[in-house]
Parts: structure tokens; sequence; C-alpha cells
């Protein structure tokens, strides 16, 4: 029996008005400094932005759709076997992809020079939505260098 103590998922809450769980990770993934109303209000301005870039009239649903091509698949993680390193390809858990996508999305909002992160985000989602992008391309990167190496899969554990 392990004498460990395992780390316990904690549910959060739905964020307010779209009542969504996907959308309240993204506001708790966007705060600094604890300033969630911040963070909501600079989503909610984004995604009212975003949904009238694209002419969606179900912002939610179009917010999820680029989310969701934005996460990766696959990615590589070191295995050193007997003095070597090896980058071997595995499968993303689902959690995982979620939020390595949505903290892409962020970083590359946030190196929008000149403006603002309302504007960077719905410019960002944007993109995801349309399938081109900083964030998919890192995607690309990551799925390229899993595919590179696709000949170490047997190495994993």
């Amino acid at each position: 029996m392990s004498r460990r103590r395992r780390a316990t998922k904690r549910q959060i809450d739905p964020d307010p008005v779209y009542n969504s769980y996907v959308l309240a990770k993204f506001i708790n993934k966007l705060m600094i400094d604890g300033k969630k109303s911040t963070a909501r209000k600079i989503i909610y301005n984004a995604i009212d932005k975003f949904a009238k870039k694209i002419k969606a009239e179900d912002p939610l649903a179009a917010f999820e759709q680029a989310l969701e091509n934005a996460k990766p698949t696959l990615e590589v993680k070191s295995r050193r076997i007997g003095g070597a390193t090896y980058q071997v390809p595995v499968e993303i858990p689902a959690d995982r992809r979620t939020s390595m996508a949505m903290k892409w999305i962020i970083q590359y909002a946030q190196e929008k020079v000149g403006r603002s992160m309302e504007e960077g985000l719905a410019q960002e989602l944007a993109d995801c939505f349309n399938n081109q992008g900083s964030s998919i391309k890192k995607k690309d990167d990551v799925h390229k260098m899993a595919e590179a190496n696709k000949a170490f899969a047997h190495y994993k554990w």
C-alpha cells in the first residue's frame, strides 16, 4: 500500500455568465494575483469581440471550437535508457491537452504587441477558430516533433 498522498482534483464552480466549466478554467488560467473579476472582464469582452469577428451566434460554442482546434494529441517526453536520452512520443491525457491549449492561447495573446489583452485574446481565439496563428503553429510543432521521434515509441512506459 502506498504511503504517498495522491493529489486530488478540486471541483471548480462554472462561470456566472455562460455557466461553463471550461470557461471558468480559462478565467482561472488568465487570472494574475488573485484578481478574478479583472480576468472575467477581460475574457467576457474578448469573447464578445471574438464572436463579432467571426460572426458567430453562439459565442461559447465558438470559443470551445477554437480551444478544440488548439489542443495537441501527442507530445514527446524524455526517457533515459542506457546512457542515451530519447524523445519518446506519448499521448496526452484530456485534461492536460486542454490545459496546454489554454496556456498557449494566453501566452500568444500576451505577446501581441501594441494591443490590449482583450484584443489580443480575441485575435488569438479567432486565429485558432480558423486553424491558423501562433497557437496552432505551436501545436503543429509539437506534433511534428512526436512524428519525427516515432521510431522511439516502443520505449513508452
